[in-house]
């Protein structure tokens, strides 16, 4: 009883009334668990090895958290023990799980067309994929929801913080700022509620996810960005000879982000590089697929094909996607992010 009025306690702390709406905190800190007899000595030992959630605990395997240094194979099925009393991980009913997708909200793209097509915005809670070649809108994208992501959940955001790790330095905080003024938003507000990063080979890649589930324990945060999620792994890996380790490490690093897009409720927007099909027809509108292969393939939810249009426009295409039908939508891109197609 006790744990069940704890996780009550908790999840009741972890909610924050605006107007209607009701933002809901997915997660529980591991203080928490202090009050289970667990030391604050080793719930350090778990913050310094990435574990700042009870649902971190609870999702890791017994292997991994008996790599956590000091932390015992005893004290592991206690803290297991513990976690599973506070996170629901048993079966439920389809009726409770489209109660639960009832709490998932859409940031806006900037482009209605562009919202239309993916049914009200980015889902949080999962990871978008969006691909295609240089100047197809890709970073625009990035940036137009880094400042969406804040606004009130009534105008299409979800009234969170944002983090961008940027491998290929083409984040500008200009360009955050001149969206903002597009959305009514105070500019300066808006870029101390980014949190940006550079990366600089693909094993700091992966560290900057410990550093960002770290901060995200701290605060509310509504979207995770990763412009691009493939560019290090591409040139850190070289030949056929290391193609089996770039894709076991690629595949690491995406389930990290599928853990903290669950774990957190963020919603995880990657960008991904594409190359040429030498199988493709040669006469094909896109002779081009993505990078990564299956595995990038199977760890995104829903991917995004986007291609330059007339002028200024650029056309998005569901690619796959669990529940939007294919189709395309055209927008634009502009000095202020994303916005609707010009005629």
């Amino acid at each position: 009883m006790e744990v069940e009025q704890m996780q009550s306690e908790t999840m009741q702390q972890g909610q924050e009334q605006e107007g209607e709406e009701l933002i809901q905190v997915s997660f529980q800190n591991l203080e928490v668990l202090m009050d289970q007899g667990i030391a604050s000595s080793d719930i350090q030992k778990l913050n310094d090895a990435g574990y700042h959630t009870v649902e971190s605990i609870a999702h890791a395997t017994v292997r991994k958290l008996s790599e956590v240094k000091g932390i015992s194979e005893n004290k592991v099925n206690k803290l297991k023990d513990l976690c599973k009393a506070l996170v629901p991980m048993d079966f439920k009913t389809a009726a409770d799980a489209l109660e639960d997708r009832k709490n998932v909200v859409q940031l806006t793209t900037g482009s209605v067309e562009l919202d239309k097509l993916l049914e009200g915005g980015i889902e949080t809670g999962s990871l978008t994929e969006a691909f295609g070649e240089f100047r197809t809108g890709k970073t625009q994208l990035c940036h137009t929801l880094c400042v969406t992501c804040q606004m009130a959940v009534t105008d299409g955001g979800a009234e969170g913080k944002a983090i961008y790790i940027d491998t290929e330095g083409t984040f500008r905080p200009e360009r955050l700022k001149q969206i903002a003024e597009r959305f009514g938003m105070d500019p300066d507000a808006c870029l101390e509620n980014v949190a940006y990063a550079r990366a600089h080979n693909s094993e700091h890649q992966l560290e900057l996810l410990k550093m960002a589930a770290a901060i995200m324990s701290q605060d509310r945060y509504a979207l995770i960005v990763v412009d691009s999620a493939t560019a290090l792994f591409r040139t850190d890996y070289s030949g056929r000879g290391e193609l089996s380790e770039r894709q076991m490490q690629l595949g690491q690093f995406l389930r990290q982000l599928t853990r903290l897009a669950e774990e957190f409720g963020v919603a995880v927007f990657i960008t991904n590089q594409v190359t040429a099909d030498p199988g493709g027809m040669s006469f094909a509108k896109d002779s081009t697929k993505a990078i990564g292969g299956n595995i990038i393939a199977h760890a995104s939810t829903t991917r995004l094909r986007l291609r330059k249009g007339r002028g200024e426009n650029r056309i998005c295409t569901i690619f796959d996607s669990p529940s939007l039908p294919e189709a395309d939508a055209q927008f634009a891109v502009g000095a202020s992010g994303v916005c609707d197609a010009t005629e």
